[in-house]
């Protein structure tokens, strides 16, 4: 240890002076604070922003093939979608906008016809079945979501009535009683309320439509990330007459805004790391009033500014390190807290537990960010140090 690094150590830690040991204290626990604090709230955002996405791709498909007239001879769209490098499954679906009628009302429900067989490769519709069964819905049964069934008062077994806006025979509009066949819950309200799911061949006799054809194609990818990577792909080979959109596209504004807020709560909590880089200014600039003395009998001594300037400069980034690397400790500890013993109301979230996602990107920056903080911290104190002159300093001594 060369004299500089062991002086700036000696300055951090010497017992003598209990003012200055208050203030090191001080410095490093703010730094530690806002780290913390930094690592619990961006951990929590990211976690809740997957578990959403999650949900998002376990309910629809990665990719949705579509046309405005709806894809006619679809088995043969299926067989060019296999072919695409990174395509794992593909499936057909029916879906269009109907009303269940109940009391003499009329509720706006999202109706999609599926193949149960093929929709099992694709999404996570099974998986999310908290009663009945998939496979009922090949004899003219339905699968409604939790909280509608919560809403009306149904349960599995129980017989709803479907109203198509196409006027039918009498004038009116078509009724297609459908017998629930099982519940779903995806932990999104939107889709627990609003979705109904029949076969597809069922779909097809509401919507009539031709047993050839569709409204669109489900096409689930090995990376649901290369997305964008595969609907490119898709159009070079389908050509332009479709509409393909990946589930990004879908949901663009809703994770640019979760992508928003993360961010900027990260800004926010930066201004606490920023508040403690004012104690560490605070703490050197009374360490340099304190130490004038050693400061004079040092340059006295022949020791360059350029030695005194990185003194304090390394006696501030030891207290950036110091507090990085608690508040690194119980980041961590209170993450690990919050996802273990802390619960969340299952039915609301569709977890028991907080998400937290602490990922190292995340962390690599916010520990660069206090890092860079604490060193910026110390330019002033340290000039001012290195500044002072020998007579000066030694002149009331």
């Amino acid at each position: 240890m060369n004299y500089v690094n062991w002086i700036s150590y000696r300055y951090l830690t010497a017992s003598k002076g209990r003012f200055l040991s208050f203030l090191n204290f001080i410095s490093v626990a703010g730094i530690a604070i806002g780290v913390a604090a930094l690592i619990v709230v961006t951990g929590v955002m990211t976690g809740f922003g997957n578990n959403l996405r999650e949900k998002i791709i376990g309910t629809n498909p990665h990719i949705v093939i579509e046309k405005e007239t709806g894809v006619r001879d679809y088995a043969q769209v299926q067989k060019y979608v296999k072919q695409i490098p990174g395509v794992v499954a593909s499936s057909p679906f029916i879906q269009g906008n109907l009303f269940l009628e109940m009391d003499g009302r009329a509720i706006s429900q999202v109706v999609r016809g599926i193949d149960p067989a093929q929709e099992d490769k694709i999404t996570k519709v099974r998986q999310y079945l908290v009663a009945g069964s998939m496979d009922d819905l090949k004899e003219g049964g339905v699968v409604i979501g939790v909280e509608l069934a919560r809403y009306l008062g149904y349960s599995v077994g129980d017989t709803i009535t479907l109203l198509s806006p196409t006027s039918g025979m009498t004038g009116g509009a078509w009724r297609y009683p459908l017998k629930i066949v099982g519940i779903f819950k995806t932990g999104m309200v939107d889709y627990d309320m609003n979705l109904s799911v029949i076969s597809i061949s069922k779909a097809q006799e509401i919507f009539h439509f031709a047993q050839n054809k569709v409204s669109g194609i489900g096409v689930k990818i090995a990376d649901p990330y290369q997305a964008e990577k595969i609907k490119k792909a898709l159009y070079e080979s389908l050509g332009y007459s479709f509409l393909i959109k990946s589930w990004i596209d879908v949901n663009r504004n809703l994770f640019e805004a979760l992508f928003l807020e993360k961010w900027g709560l990260f800004i926010i909590l930066t201004l606490m790391i920023l508040v403690a880089a004012f104690n560490i200014i605070s703490t050197l600039i009374v360490t340099v009033t304190s130490k004038i003395h050693d400061i004079g009998i040092l340059k006295s001594c022949g020791v360059p500014k350029k030695a005194i300037r990185s003194i304090f400069t390394k006696q501030g980034i030891l207290i950036g390190m110091l507090g990085t690397f608690w508040g690194l400790v119980g980041g961590l500890g209170i993450s690990y807290i919050l996802h273990t013993y802390i619960k969340v109301p299952a039915d609301i979230y569709s977890i028991d537990h907080v998400p937290v996602d602490i990922q190292l990107q995340d962390l690599l920056i916010i520990v660069g960010c206090a890092m860079l903080i604490s060193f910026l911290a110390t330019i002033y104190p340290a000039a001012k140090a290195a500044s002072l002159e020998p007579v000066e300093a030694l002149r009331y001594e």
